[in-house]
């Protein structure tokens, strides 16, 4: 319970709605403070004084939602949206809830249910456009890439989102170009940077991949992915220590990364350091197979 409530019987109805509203506003800030206990702590409080109010319970699905307490959040979400069905944010965040359990299909029908209530919700988009990657339905998900960009050209995260869905495509030059646009308008973006620094390695622009992994360094010293994608390009380029130690760095930085694993063991393969090339090799297929 909240602090300072001694006896919520004793409250009037005008002063319990006042008191309800109160911890609701202070929810939200707790909410925006990623301090998701505490809004959870209000809202449980605010439930029990006013229970037929829709905002809470939305908001508390939500903090339960960004903490992965994904059942718990449905709960919330169910009740939020029996009180008010056509709430395209609650269906926006149980969407979102049932995508990160898995449950893809009811995720889908959330956001289709929730863009005919609010067509131009660019966060609503962008989960769907996420949901219909994992669903392999790559050119529906551009699809809606498009609806996001044509809504707001100026948000450097949407040109990012959309180059990296190119980029899964094996469309480096689209995903070029996108990552390009994002750093027009964002000069020191960092993942605009490390991710076209990846598109240009896989064209084989060896060193204009090198400068923009650099600047993504320069920006961000513990960029894991741009230190794994430097260690490759430098290997193309023919310094094999400097690519060793970039990849070394990268493994230290997310020790379960599959991909930096794999690139150093071929590495150690071709310097015929066979024992290490095995080591690598038998960890990328642990992680990634359980083996």
């Amino acid at each position: 319970m909240s602090e300072g409530i001694k006896d919520r019987a004793s409250l009037s109805e005008a002063a319990a709605q006042s008191r309800a509203s109160v911890l609701r506003s202070r929810a939200e800030s707790y909410i925006a403070l990623s301090r998701h206990d505490a809004a959870i702590a209000d809202l449980t409080e605010s439930i029990a004084l006013t229970p037929d109010n829709a905002r809470a319970w939305r908001l508390r699905g939500e903090s339960h939602r960004v903490t992965e307490r994904y059942e718990v959040a449905l709960e919330d979400f169910d009740e939020a949206l029996r009180l008010e069905p056509d709430s395209a944010y609650a269906l926006g965040s149980r969407g979102q809830t049932y995508a990160a359990m898995g449950r893809l299909e009811e995720a889908m029908d959330d956001f289709d249910h929730a863009l005919t209530l609010s067509p131009d919700s660019l966060w609503i988009l962008e989960a769907k456009a996420d949901v219909l990657t994992d669903l392999d339905r790559l050119d529906e998900a551009l699809e809606e890439h498009a609806k996001i960009i044509a809504l707001n050209e100026d948000l450097p995260y949407s040109w990012v989102a959309r180059g990296d869905l190119y980029q899964r495509m094996n469309l480096y030059v689209e995903a070029i170009a996108d990552y390009a646009k994002a750093l027009e308008i964002d000069p020191e973006h960092v993942r605009a940077l490390s991710r076209r620094g990846e598109a240009l390695r896989m064209s084989e622009r060896y060193e204009e991949a090198l400068a923009d992994l650099n600047r993504a360094l320069d920006l961000d010293p513990d960029n894991d992915r741009a230190f794994g994608s430097r260690g490759a390009v430098l290997s193309e380029l023919g310094d094999n220590e400097g690519a060793l130690r970039d990849l070394e760095r990268a493994i230290e930085l997310d020790e379960e990364y599959i991909w930096a694993y794999r690139v150093r063991g071929e590495i150690y393969q071709e310097l015929e350091r066979h024992e290490e090339a095995v080591s690598d090799f038998t960890r990328a297929l642990h992680l990634e197979f359980g083996d």
